[in-house]
């Protein structure tokens, strides 16, 4: 059983928390938030003993294996750098860090602690189905393939406070917690593509911007040699379109890219192939049992594998995630602490 200790206590860290129940890998033991109250309130209903309100006490003293990292976004760098000089393995949410610089740099100090591991909480990558869809795009390559359109879009309560500007605003529709559309629902669509395509020759991101300075939803497009991916996201609107892959005259077509249920594959006479594949009820479980797999077997040759092409696959993403930010003139404070 792997000893769990968590950064954020919000809603995505409990659905990771039930994802993780449901594989019978993990034990939560320790939980760190901005006060010990609450760290305590969010912890003792899922069993955890230890609650901190001090970093360096939690990584320390705290008793855990796998530290779970789901603060704001700009906080990510810092925080993965103390879990990895104490030789934890490590699950950071998406995306896992704001540019190429930060991204350089973990690498480093992971070549200098070798018993560390970083993942980065990609979910829609690790379930069946979409792995599933991968498979029946790599059979549509043999023939012809014409791009993609995906779209990520939902609209956030939290700007309802923006809305009504009501300050201090949320953390992720501001630029010091490095927010916005692209880093918040985007970077599944940027992952969207980039497992089904590969990096992208070029890139060019058209937001529409928040008060804030933030960009509340945007159009990205990635240019690849023969044609070009679409991606369309945001999260002050509610999107009900669906993702699609094209081939010649066949159509792979995603309920959603980032929480697959259902994709259906459509043949040049336009007939509808359910792909088949089990849909976990937590999108966050096929994951959370892979992450579990490695820090298991943390040395295993096929583990290893795996590990290196998601640590490869995270930081193409970063890169062109960073590459859009830089087309739309889009800055965060701790783009301008790395230089």
């Amino acid at each position: 059983m792997l000893k769990l200790g968590v950064i954020g206590t919000h809603i995505i860290t409990d659905q990771m928390l039930d994802a993780a129940k449901t594989t019978g890998k993990y034990k939560l033991t320790a939980v760190y938030s901005r006060t010990l109250a609450r760290a305590e309130e969010f912890g003792k209903p899922y069993g955890a003993t230890e609650f901190y309100d001090d970093l360096d006490h939690f990584f320390e003293d705290g008793d855990f294996d796998v530290v779970y990292v789901a603060s704001p976004n700009s906080l990510h760098y810092q925080q993965v750098r103390q879990a990895i000089e104490n030789d934890k393995f490590i699950i950071v949410e998406k995306p896992a860090f704001v540019n190429p610089t930060e991204y350089s740099a973990i690498e480093s100090l992971l070549a200098a602690h070798p018993k560390a591991r970083l993942v980065e909480a990609a979910r829609h990558i690790h379930t069946k189905i979409y792995q599933a869809a991968m498979a029946k795009v790599d059979e549509m390559k043999k023939n012809h393939v014409q791009g993609a359109t995906l779209t990520v879009m939902k609209y956030s309560s939290r700007y309802d406070k923006v809305l009504a500007g009501e300050e201090p605003y949320p953390n992720i529709f501001t630029l010091k917690y490095a927010g916005g559309a692209l880093m918040d629902l985007g970077v599944y669509a940027v992952y969207g593509a980039i497992t089904i395509y590969g990096e992208p020759e070029s890139v060019v991101y058209f937001p529409t911007l928040a008060k804030t300075g933030v960009d509340a939803k945007g159009v990205a497009i990635l240019n690849y040699d023969k044609f070009t991916v679409t991606l369309n996201f945001g999260k002050t609107a509610n999107s009900h379109l669906y993702s699609e892959v094209y081939g010649l005259k066949d159509t792979l077509v995603f309920d959603s890219i980032f929480d697959t249920t259902k994709v259906t594959y459509y043949d040049a006479d336009q007939q509808a192939h359910p792909i088949e594949a089990p849909v976990e009820k937590n999108s966050m479980t096929d994951e959370m049992n892979d992450f579990a797999d490695l820090f298991n077997n943390p040395d295993d040759e096929e583990e290893m594998k795996k590990y290196k092409h998601w640590l490869e696959l995270s930081k193409t993403v970063n890169s062109v995630m960073y590459s859009l930010r830089q087309s739309a003139q889009l800055v965060f404070p701790a783009d301008n602490d790395q230089e």
